[in-house]
């Protein structure tokens, strides 16, 4: 299959490069199956945008989206009574459900583990059966599936991604001290005007150690923040930018430059109606309306609240067949590096947006302690309170 752009108005590109290494055995049979075309090589990759103004014109439009877990029955019922075990892995983030394979999850199944990921922030399902024509089929389900403009796809399936540090060691050479690319605290997409909301990995061929995952709560990081620090950020907004970078037309000689977009810190996902706090270190650039020393110094805080404190994370352990779904808007993924390979479809979700009447994941579900109560002026004054 040739090459060619994800849209055929953009004309001004970059030809792929041709790559020749071979594809793990377990991947190469999975793809069989599925009936994917391997003779003209693998994976696909398009032709690059050459320009920014290209790039910003992709799904610029502002496109309706209705929340899978809005619509969900909140019991659950119909996900769980098929299963066969569910098991919260922390307190705060991820869930592991057995029993159930993917591909055979009724509407009303799919819609309750969309609401269960927006609730435990990931979700991991092991010894799924899925092709990533079934992959693609379930992420549409969730929302618009994203094609990237430049990045490995699986041939004749737009918007399934290839997840194979082995080959993107090869465009970006990385090593143990400095391992690059998804090996550091990331969210997906946050370019976007309506930036990632489900997205599904299906790692196919795992090694035998190394290669984890962890992933951290969004929901739990905002409660990290004293009440008073909360009320400052909340509202403020923040410039996102892309993982890859472009020239401008209009000043090519300036260098690549990547795509920005403003969000808000804090956001509220649609289907819980939890806060959120959404910032990333690898593209979060600076805060809007402070000075830069002001903005970088709020900002690392912000991501050491993330990265540094490991009750709000968990580490998953791959197997061969895993499937684990997320949701970009309440987590970040830090992603190992060693020999894997895998399949990715990420469904894009709402513009982001802040609600300041939302509570927070631990006030909703009544979970706050007396000390946090009276931080937030929920209980009554402990001297002196006569009230019956």
């Amino acid at each position: 299959m040739a090459s060619a752009a994800i849209e055929a108005s953009i004309v001004d590109t970059v030809g792929p490069k041709k790559d020749t290494l071979p594809l793990p055995e377990p991947a190469r049979q999975r793809l069989i199956r599925s009936g994917v075309d391997l003779t003209n090589g693998y994976p696909y990759r398009p032709l690059v945008p050459l320009y920014l103004q290209d790039v910003y014109q992709l799904r610029s439009a502002e496109r309706i989206h209705e929340d899978a877990g809005a619509r969900a029955d909140k019991s659950k019922k119909n996900l769980f009574s098929a299963a066969s075990k569910v098991t919260d892995l922390t307190a705060h983030i991820g869930t592991e459900i057995e029993g159930l394979q993917l591909k055979d999850l009724t509407p009303e199944q799919r819609d309750e583990l969309a609401l269960l990921i927006a609730e435990r922030s990931v979700v991991f399902l092991r010894d799924q059966d899925i092709s990533p024509q079934q992959q693609r089929e379930l992420g549409e389900w969730f929302g618009e599936v994203e094609v990237h403009p430049q990045v490995p796809q699986v041939p004749g399936v737009p918007g399934v991604t290839v997840i194979w540090p082995d080959l993107q060691a090869q465009d970006l050479p990385a090593n143990f001290r400095n391992p690059g690319g998804a090996s550091r605290w990331h969210t997906d997409l946050v370019h976007e005007r309506q930036p990632a909301g489900i997205t599904h990995l299906h790692n196919d061929t795992v090694p035998p150690v190394g290669g984890d995952t962890l992933w951290a709560s969004g929901y739990g990081a905002y409660e990290k923040l004293s009440p008073e620090f909360r009320k400052f950020i909340d509202g403020k907004q923040a410039v996102y930018r892309s993982a890859h970078a472009y020239l401008d037309r209009e000043n090519p000689s300036a260098g690549p430059k990547f795509v920005e977009r403003v969000h808000p810190l804090v956001r509220v996902h649609p289907a819980t109606g939890w806060k959120a706090l959404w910032v990333n270190r690898a593209m979060t650039t600076r805060i809007v309306g402070l000075d830069k020393a002001e903005s970088d110094l709020i900002l690392n805080y912000l991501h050491d609240v993330y990265e540094k404190n490991a009750d709000i994370q968990v580490r998953f352990r791959w197997t061969a067949g895993t499937s684990a779904l997320w949701d970009n808007s309440a987590s970040w993924d830090y992603e190992g590096k060693y020999s894997r390979h895998g399949t990715r479809v990420t469904s894009l979700a709402e513009k982001p947006y802040f609600d300041s009447k939302a509570p927070t994941r631990r006030q909703a579900l009544g979970l706050l302690d007396e000390d946090e109560k009276e931080a937030l002026g929920l209980a009554r004054d402990r001297v002196g309170d006569h009230s019956p």
